[in-house]
Order: structure tokens, then sequence, then C-alpha cells
């Protein structure tokens, strides 16, 4: 391996989303060192961790984890995915290291695999609290012994250094819990004794595959990074990287365009210069690395919230979406009532209306107030802190009177609203929300994630 050039395919922007296979099969042609994908975010919000799912198809999962095993295994080369399963928790790593168990035994595949694992024990948590070791992220109380214990899951986001840990080790294919969206590639990088400043950059236009090149689409990215720049480009030749597409990409998913917070310190990109080598690739430098005084691991930790059920219906009555407001009142006045005579108190649940065409998007934060929508759509919800069952009965309450109630000048004397679907009531089940957003401090960026090592044939 090359201490002065690494290089690098993203297949995709998550695994899961799915890639060409002539774009991988393109980017393998140019001899990669590593191949890798992110496996998850917080995008999705709070319920895939909370509920131990993932937020792709496992179907999709294992067909694009098919296509990247076959590719490093016959390459010789390391297989890197990190945030597995959407979230990163114990359940999201189990099952796609059950899904490479499964394609290794039925394609006769044979690889030596590290588990990175970032769930965290609550017992651990509370003792660094204890001790003051953990601190709140912007906005967010202190973290106390009551929110550990009521979290249904808390992992660790780690950098690269476990990463490299187990590439040290020996293993060809590694699969990680949460970890940073870059530190899988940043770590190969550094790994090979490029400074930190390329080495995250590149991670930051490969945690994502193709999207800094236009048009914008699930594909590949190739990145070759060297000592004080890198230089990116699609692997699909339909999609171009241009300068503006790449700084355009540096600017997402970070509350400062030039700043970016990553375990161990920070990418300024502030003097960053982006140069066209072709009219499909580009070269970035000018990065800088600013290391931390303390090394801190970010902690996401999410509680049960309640239940939650749904209903989606429409009108297009002219008289109604004129008195939208009082008539969305009514019909919450009445569901109070009639609620309260089985138990479900306002004080025990929430009833909300989007409503779609007028304020479905931005709620409150809508600057067109004065639109005059000829039909508007309902998504009425209703969570629960009390059951699911009691959800469903709140928002049977709810659709009826979204159905039934009265207003001034009213013509149709049958129902208010339009329903697309039978059954009207979708019962979407536990509803999470996030509890925990602190980091912790750590002496050892390898400390809070224990590595298993197995060999799979």
């Amino acid at each position: 391996m090359s201490t002065k050039e690494i290089r690098l395919l993203s297949v995709s922007a998550i695994l899961g989303y799915g890639f060409p296979e002539a774009s991988l099969k393109a980017g393998m042609a140019r001899k990669p060192d590593m191949i890798g994908v992110d496996g998850g975010s917080v995008d999705p919000g709070p319920h895939y961790l909370g509920a131990g799912i993932p937020f792709c198809s496992p179907i999709a999962i294992k067909r694009d984890l098919r296509l990247m095993l076959h590719a490093a295994i016959e390459a010789g080369i390391p297989m890197v995915i990190g945030t597995c399963g959407g979230a990163g928790g114990n359940p999201h790593l189990d099952l796609v290291a059950g899904m490479a168990r499964d394609i290794a035994r039925e394609d006769g595949l044979s690889f030596k695999m590290a588990l990175i694992r970032a769930e965290q024990d609550k017992a651990e948590i509370k003792r660094r609290i204890a001790a003051g070791g953990i601190h709140p992220l912007a906005h967010q109380p202190e973290l106390t012994d009551a929110v550990v214990d009521r979290a249904t899951r808390i992992v660790g986001m780690m950098g690269p250094e476990p990463f490299i840990e187990a590439l040290d080790n020996g293993a060809q294919v590694v699969l990680a819990g949460r970890s940073s969206d870059p530190a899988p590639w940043a770590a190969m990088c550094i790994r090979a004794q490029l400074p930190p400043a390329p080495a995250w950059y590149a991670g930051k236009m490969l945690e994502c595959g193709a999207t800094p090149s236009i048009p914008k689409g699930h594909d590949s990215l190739f990145v070759t990074v060297r000592d004080d720049h890198m230089d990116c480009e699609p692997c699909n030749p339909i999609r171009r990287c241009t300068p503006l597409s790449i700084a355009n990409h540096s600017l997402h998913e970070n509350s400062s365009p030039i700043h970016h917070i990553e375990p161990g310190g920070m990418l300024d990109t502030s003097d960053c210069r982006f140069d066209a080598l072709s009219d499909r690739a580009v070269r970035i430098s000018g990065m800088k690395w600013n290391p931390a005084a303390q090394y801190t691991v970010k902690l996401e930790g999410v509680e049960l919230a309640g239940y939650r059920a749904i209903c989606v219906a429409g009108t297009r009555d002219p008289l109604l979406i004129g008195r939208l407001d009082h008539f969305l009142e009514s019909v919450r006045a009445e569901v109070a009532t009639k609620a309260a005579a089985f138990g479900a108190t306002p004080d025990t649940y929430r009833l909300g209306f989007r409503v779609y065409g007028r304020d479905g998007v931005m709620a409150e934060r809508e600057p067109k107030r004065d639109a005059e929508p000829h039909e508007v759509g309902f998504v009425i919800e209703v969570v629960s802190q009390q059951s699911r069952e009691m959800a469903a009965a709140v928002l049977g309450v709810a659709r009826a009177n979204m159905l039934h109630t009265d207003f001034p000048g009213r013509l149709c004397r049958e129902g208010n609203m339009a329903f697309p679907f039978s059954p009207s009531d979708i019962d979407v089940g536990p509803v999470y929300r996030f509890s925990v957003f602190h980091v912790a401090d750590v002496a050892d960026p390898c400390e809070l994630f224990p590595i298993e090592y197995e060999m799979v044939r």
C-alpha cells in the first residue's frame, strides 16, 4: 500500500439504496485500495434506532452487500461499512453480519470479518455521568440517570480509530455500528500515513456515494487521496463532478459551511480550492485539520414516546376550506369530549392535522398564508402515551368527526371527506424520540467500541 496515494471506492449513498453494477465494475477496474459504503444515518429520525430495524429493505441491503463482497474478495482488498443497518445498534449490526455469513455460505466466499459494536452499556454511561465525563450538545439538558434508564437504546458514534484497529488485525470485511459517516474512509487514509485533513475531506465526499456529482443519483464515486489534495470522479459516465457540485456537497449536514466537527477535531474548509481536472473530475485542496484538545464521542439515544395511528383524507369543499381553522378546532373539541368518555383525556394523547395544500410541509413557518387552494389533503395523527389501542380509538373518533362535523353553509349532508384507502386508519405502532444527544470524554478513541473477529467460510 502506498503511503502517498490511496484510492477509495464508495458504491452508493447508503447500503440498500442501490447502485448500477456497471458503476461498480468501472470503479473496480481502477484498482481501489478499499471499497466501502455508509450504512445509515440519524436523518430518518429516531424510530429505527428505537425499534432495532433497518430503514432500507433487507432485500435491497443484501443485494448491495453481495456485490460488494464479491468485488472486495476477488480483488483482495478491504470492504468497510459504517453505521450498519441504518442506525448502528446491535440489532442493526447483527442483521448485516448475518447477511454476510449467509452470502459467504451461499456463494462459497471466505474472509476474516470484524464487527465493531457501538451500542453502549447503560451502567457504564451512568458511571461516566457521575464522573463528570458526559456533556450536553447545544440546547440539550444535562444527561441524567433517569434519562439513561428510559432509553430504549444508546449508541456511540465512532471515529476512524476502531476501523484502523480492525484493519491492523487483519480483517478484510469490517462491519461497524454507529460511526461518523466519513470515518471508514478517513481511517484507510490515516492508516496509510496520509494527513488527516485530506483524509476527512475525502470521507466527506465518499460518504454519500456519487451525490457530489451531477445529475444526482444513487451511484458510485471514486476518490484518489494524496498528501495535500484529492481527486473526485463518478464511476458512471452519465455523471460529472464539477467544482460547483463538489463545493455544494461540502456544505451539507453541518451548522457551519466551513467548519465540520468530527471525532477528534475539526475539518476547516475555509481555504479550499476546487479545480476541474476534466469535465468529469475535480481536484480539491487547501483543507486543514484542527485537533481537539479533548477527544469526545457523540452519544445518540432514544426513548419510547407513545403509539401512533394515522388516517389520510382530503376535501375540495370550498366552504369548508374557507373556514378550515374553525372547522379543525371544532373537530378537536369533539374529539376531546368523546375520547374522554373512554379514558383518553387530552393530556394523554396528541392530535395533529397536517394540511397539505396549505401548510403541510412548513406548518406555522409557511410564508404564503393567503393561498386559496381548491383542495387540501389531511394526515390526521394521534400519538397516545397509553397504548396503541388507545391511539386507534382516539383516531377513530377524529376520523368520524372530520367526516361529519357540521359548519355554516354546509350543503352536503353526508361526509365532508374523501378517503383514498380502506381501511382508512393505519396503526403505525411505537413512536420514539431522541433523548440523548451528548458527548463523552474518552482517553482512548476505541474504548467504547469493542471489536469481535471471526473467520467466515
